[in-house]
């Protein structure tokens, strides 16, 4: 990973059928996917129903303003969303050996490549926002993700020469703290919004659940330590979590 690959530190790039905008220093929402979740037939249903829409608000005459545009994205990728959060194909990733081998490797170089503010692993899917540290792109972090869990999780499963995940990944440049707020609690509640669990730190494969289970060891550690020394020690207060009704911020503008 080193820094002469400068269209991926900064500004506009594509991979696939999705374009990426990158910056140097900037923080990111990312999500990656199953290679048998979204089938050929479903994206193009989608695109097809953006499209009619599309033509129905376009006239002679009318350019679409900015805000139609972001509804229409917006519109998009809930639609997208919603399929996944359904549990189509497989679902490897509800295997709990599966699932943990991709936390492991969501974790293994937080603090020295990136830090990881937030993740989850669905059934299906990979949420996280994350910031790049200086030298390490991006697309070197996710590839890396992807390729060991690939090969770990195919090892698993006795697949040989089948693709594990999609090959191209979903990423959001996170613009403002507002932004970075909405999208940490967008990834630590989809358990919750897809049917999973009760609450956030109730799904074992999240940031929500270690945040929570460090929480725990921690206030049993300072219990024991002040019961031995005789003093009072006040519990710790539990994970908060925002409501899952929290609107998104009207500058996201997730590209389809």
């Amino acid at each position: 990973m080193v820094r002469d690959q400068g269209h991926l530190l900064g500004g506009f790039h594509t991979r696939g059928y999705l374009p990426h905008l990158k910056h140097e220093g900037g923080s990111y929402f990312v999500t990656f996917r199953l290679a048998d979740t979204l089938p050929k037939d479903v994206l193009d249903r989608f695109r097809h129903e953006r499209e009619t829409i599309l033509a129905r608000l376009s006239t002679p005459g009318r350019v679409l303003s900015r805000d139609e545009h972001r509804r229409l994205r917006e519109f998009y990728s809930e639609r997208i969303d919603a399929y996944l959060d359904a549990g189509h194909g497989e679902c490897w990733l509800r295997r709990p050996e599966i699932a943990e081998q991709v936390c492991g490797a969501l974790r293994y170089f937080d603090g020295q490549r990136y830090d990881l503010h937030a993740w989850v692993v669905m059934p299906n899917h990979v949420h996280a926002v994350l910031t790049p540290r200086e030298q390490y792109t991006l697309s070197a972090i996710l590839h890396s993700w992807k390729s060991f869990t690939a090969h770990e999780a195919n090892r698993l499963l006795q697949r040989v020469g089948q693709h594990f995940w999609e090959p191209e990944a979903y990423d959001h440049l996170v613009r403002d703290e507002e932004e970075f707020s909405w999208y940490g609690q967008y990834t630590i509640n989809n358990p919750v919004a897809a049917g999973l669990c009760e609450k956030p730190e109730d799904w074992p494969y999240s940031s929500a659940y270690r945040a929570s289970a460090a929480t725990a060891v921690a206030t049993a550690v300072a219990t024991a330590v002040a019961q031995a020394s005789g003093l009072h020690v006040p519990q710790a207060s539990r994970l908060r979590v925002a409501p899952e009704s929290q609107p998104r911020p009207e500058r996201d503008a997730r590209q389809p």
